[in-house]
């Protein structure tokens, strides 16, 4: 069987009042059309056509579909017949028609409905709303679904009804393509509807076969007060997810998590953290409070308390925060420790290391067992270009000690506090003063 869908999302989306194309806003941290095509992909559908206007149109590329343009509003209608005319007919093939502004529609839905469709023309969800919703009304009678009316077109009568229409279809291939251009627009909206093929289905003998949906998976996004309940729910689900796998999410209300994340059982996460861009974290973890991780990867029984961990790697066992920020690419080591106000840049820290207060280390390698002093900072920009720190194992680095890099600090020595080092310290070495000099040896 050829399985295909086609996604509508060229409408303006004016109440968006946003220069982004509508379904390019994002929800937990992807556009709305990606959860969408991931869906659909996961319910086993990987030839999608995607129906855009102009503005769309040079996104389509990156998310590995094809695009058409609808370059008239005319209907959805109009907008499935746009496509249809840039796939090919393949004889005994089924599309499914769903649109880009619906992030919450779980693929289950989509492999239903496809399951539906087998001894019927067409499968459509429906779903129980309150009689204000904007939805088309689905009217039956003792055969069945028999048609669609759009709010503007309903009578009061049709307005009471509480089984609506969710704009998500699968048809028969050959059926859909016989109804499409069968379509007119003479409603009040004057365009081509999409619904208007279940009746023309139904009143040509074809069985029309329903299933419903709850109405928190079919919520379609027109403006930003949507959009913030499509994140709520879309966030609450990806939360659900982790926590039966094993996570403890103290408030998962206060919890903002992305897709794609990985991490690790019986890791606890406390209120107001934030975790996105494919991080990774291990088992047995404290995350947060107040925590913003991006791009990062925690090992296991590790430690984050009110920091910023971005593009960086953390270490069994090691401890960061609070008040701690890691970003550029940091790479700390098992059992290390990172503590109040500490800044760390493109650095290495290795096994056992600690800096506890107040540090800046940008461009630094830091050796096994090394302590950094209350108030040191590597000063690694001459003006022109980055320099690099070299600190060896178990050096000792006094309180608001400046390391003029480039420089290396061999392993075993000690700064004294204050001390302003300008140049090479050997191995065993002990240096003080402003510029930093040698005590002599006993």
């Amino acid at each position: 069987m050829s399985l295909r869908a086609i996604v509508l999302a060229a409408g303006k989306g004016t109440r968006m009042k946003s220069a982004r194309p509508k379904v390019m806003h994002e929800i937990c941290g992807r556009p709305m059309i990606w959860y969408v095509l991931r869906s659909l992909r996961d319910a086993g559908i990987e030839e999608i056509v995607l129906v855009t206007n102009a503005e769309l149109d040079p996104y389509a590329a990156a998310f590995g579909v094809k695009s058409v343009i609808q370059r008239e509003q005319l209907g959805t209608g109009h907008a499935v017949r746009v496509a249809l005319e840039a796939m090919e007919t393949r004889p005994g093939g089924k599309i499914v028609v769903a649109y880009g502004d619906m992030p919450l529609v779980p693929h289950a839905t989509f492999r239903e409905l496809v399951e539906a469709l087998h001894g019927a023309s067409l499968a459509l969800v429906t779903a129980r709303m309150g009689a204000a919703s904007n939805f088309g009304r689905i009217v039956r009678d003792e055969r069945g679904v028999r048609r669609i009316v759009e709010v503007k077109d309903a009578t009061p009568q049709e307005l009471a009804l509480e089984e609506m229409n969710a704009g998500i279809y699968a048809y028969d291939e050959a059926a859909l393509r016989d109804a499409i251009v069968r379509l007119r627009d003479d409603n009040a909206q004057n365009e081509f509807y999409l619904t208007d093929t279940i009746a023309g289905l139904a009143d040509a003998g074809h069985r029309v076969a329903p299933i419903e949906a709850h109405k928190r998976d079919v919520l379609g996004v027109n403006d930003r007060t949507e959009l913030a309940t499509a994140r709520a729910g879309l966030n609450a689900r990806i939360c659900d997810g982790h926590m039966r796998n094993g996570v403890t999410i103290l408030d998962p209300l206060t919890t903002y998590l992305e897709p794609e994340l990985t991490i690790g059982r019986d890791t606890v996460i406390y209120p107001n953290t934030s975790i996105s861009l494919l991080s990774e974290i291990g088992e047995g973890c404290v995350i947060g409070p107040n925590a913003r991780l991006s791009a990062a990867k925690i090992g296991d029984d590790a430690t984050v308390r009110e920091s910023v961990i971005v593009e960086s790697e953390i270490g069994d066992g090691a401890t960061v925060g609070p008040f701690a920020h890691l970003r550029g690419h940091t790479v700390l080591g098992a059992e290390v420790r990172v503590g109040n106000f500490v800044e760390i840049k493109n650095s290495t820290l290795a096994e056992g290391a600690k800096a506890s207060h107040l540090t800046y280390l940008g461009d630094a390698t830091v050796g096994e067992e090394s302590n950094i002093g209350a108030g040191t900072i590597t000063a690694n920009y001459d003006g022109v270009n980055k320099n690099r720190t070299i600190i060896g194992k178990n050096v000792r680095i006094g309180s608001n000690s400046s390391l003029i890099a480039p420089v290396t600090i061999g392993d075993g020595a000690l700064t004294g506090a204050g001390a302003v080092v300008t140049k090479d310290v050997a191995p065993g070495e002990r240096v003080v003063g402003n510029p930093a000099k040698p005590l002599p040896k006993k």
